[in-house]
């Protein structure tokens, strides 16, 4: 059995969020000591683990709450958990391309500053007041409105070196 504290220490996960995750009924409530401290099992310890690595994943809550009951069913298929970590995917990739398309525009409004330029003349400046000033459009991706295809290159294929996409403009 482990004090919140040393199961903090063991998984990398801070006792507030332990805590939260008590309260969020991801992991069961643990046994309380004769002192009431709370005293976690190994099986708490190894829920906690899965837990945090689906956070590191980008998991948000409710995606782990299925996960977590899905697997308390070793026997059921595991299409659910299939298509929670697909939705996740496609999210994930859309996110690739939002941060790709935003990576252009800032490559582009830093190069359009003049190195000995005032205020008044800033490019970036400007380009954030003025968003007609933009070359594309970098606000939120909707992954069902991108193709397979274009999700799939997104997530496989690097983003260009700053220098050679400057150079491509």
């Amino acid at each position: 059995m482990l004090s919140i504290g040393e199961l903090a220490k063991a998984t990398g996960v801070k006792v507030p969020t332990i805590r939260y995750y008590e309260q969020m009924g991801l992991i069961d409530a643990p046994v309380r000591s004769e002192g009431n401290q709370r005293r976690y099992t190994p099986a708490q310890a190894e829920r906690l683990g899965f837990i945090k690595h689906a956070r590191d994943l980008g998991l948000r809550i409710e995606a782990i709450r299925e996960l977590v009951r899905l697997s308390a069913h070793p026997d059921q298929p595991c299409a659910d958990a299939d298509r929670i970590a697909a939705e996740h995917l496609a999210a994930v990739r859309a996110r690739i391309v939002r941060l790709r398309r935003l990576e252009a525009e800032l490559e582009r409004i830093v190069a359009g500053c003049a190195e000995d330029h005032q205020v008044r003349d800033c490019h970036v400046l400007q380009a954030l007041g003025d968003h007609s000033l933009c070359a594309d459009e970098h606000g939120p991706v909707d992954p069902a409105a991108l193709d397979a295809a274009a999700l799939d290159a997104a997530a496989l294929d690097p983003a260009p070196a700053p220098a050679a996409a400057a150079t491509a403009r």
